[in-house]
């Protein structure tokens, strides 16, 4: 968080009983010392808390209070209270803490809030703070070449995306959203998830994109979906959530995804409810859960962001469905598939470290 919610002894002895020691809890500046135990009687003592009423109906004499002192807590005490409470339950309450304390951002959290307050909601804030964190990839091979789409985790250049992006690859070019070109190395690979981490080449000072939490995505969630459809770097899209924990099946088979790649087929071939859907998935497939989303996506979508409104990454964009081979080239229908980003997160250390299934 940008602001302290209070400072240490804030609001304890804020509003003290009028007849309490004025000069409990402060830092005494006075040139000779006070005693705490006989503070001097106020000029004008305040009005009394509360005047009572004897047993025959006539004004009593103020009540006072029980005790030595009580201290006596305002709402501005009791809500930073409340927030700070909420702030050891877990990431999942940051974003409430941000409302409470008017930031318009929150540190580090599985609940950030990426979009300014002034455009929260709105799919053109989601993507002018999210469309710098999206990249454009080209991959070459003997096969053919391909064109998909990353997302920068990294301000020195660490992109997720797609295995089947760059499985195979001989040659690696990402372009990001300002038009900069690098070259790239992949860093590690895992068909089993179709998740690949890659490196760019001499970069620094780019912006990372926020991860958020996909166990926290509810059917019917707003969403925008980044990414660079048949090399229209920066397309933005969105929808809802249309469903959850989807078993999507994919490749493992490089050579198969090769082949894929040779052809042309922007369309990634994948297996949902017993049928194969924009090409040939091979003998060697995997199968993981996906967010299912109507957020158009299209041919070189593949290893893009999907984005809550709040601007986190809740998925990586993996497979579009089209009804028949005839109609893939037509691109959505509504129906595309997500990895979800705590999957990558999971994956990610593996992927550091080189792995290569």
């Amino acid at each position: 968080m940008t602001e302290s919610l209070r400072r240490d002894g804030e609001y304890e002895h804020a509003q003290e009983n009028p007849y309490g020691n004025p000069y409990q809890g402060a830092q005494q500046h006075a040139s000779s010392p006070v005693n705490p135990e006989w503070p001097p009687p106020p000029a004008q003592p305040p009005a009394p808390p509360h005047a009572g009423f004897a047993a025959d109906g006539q004004p009593g004499q103020p009540v006072r209070p029980q005790g030595k002192h009580r201290t006596r807590r305002g709402p501005v005490a009791l809500l930073a209270a409340v927030a700070i409470a909420a702030a050891a339950i877990g990431g999942g309450t940051a974003y409430g803490i941000q409302e409470l304390t008017g930031g318009d951002t929150v540190a580090a959290s599985t609940s950030t809030n990426v979009v300014p307050s002034s455009q929260k909601g709105t799919v053109s804030g989601v993507a002018k703070a999210v469309s710098p964190s999206i990249v454009e990839i080209s991959a070459t091979s003997n096969a053919g070449s391909s064109t998909g789409s990353g997302v920068i985790i990294t301000g020195d250049g660490e992109i997720i995306t797609n295995n089947h992006v760059v499985s195979g690859a001989s040659s690696v070019k990402v372009r990001t959203s300002d038009g900069k070109q690098y070259t790239a190395e992949v860093v590690g690979t895992d068909s089993k998830k179709d998740l690949a981490l890659i490196k760019l080449e001499n970069a620094s000072g780019l912006k990372a994109a926020s991860l958020g939490d996909s166990d926290a995505v509810g059917v019917g969630d707003q969403v925008v979906a980044i990414g660079s459809p048949e090399g229209l770097t920066g397309t933005v899209t969105s929808g809802i959530v249309s469903a959850l924990d989807r078993d999507v099946t994919v490749s493992t088979d490089e050579g198969q995804q090769q082949q894929q790649r040779g052809q042309g087929g922007g369309q990634w071939p994948f297996e949902f409810g017993g049928q194969e859907f924009n090409g040939d998935t091979g003998s060697s497939t995997t199968t993981y859960k996906a967010i299912q989303t109507d957020a158009s996506l299209n041919p070189g979508n593949s290893g893009g962001a999907l984005i809550d409104m709040n601007g986190n990454i809740i998925g990586i964009n993996s497979a579009m469905y089209s009804a028949t081979e005839a109609s893939a080239s037509a691109g959505s229908v509504g129906l595309g598939f997500a990895i979800p980003v705590n999957t990558v997160k999971a994956d990610l250390p593996d992927l550091r470290a080189g792995a290569s299934n």
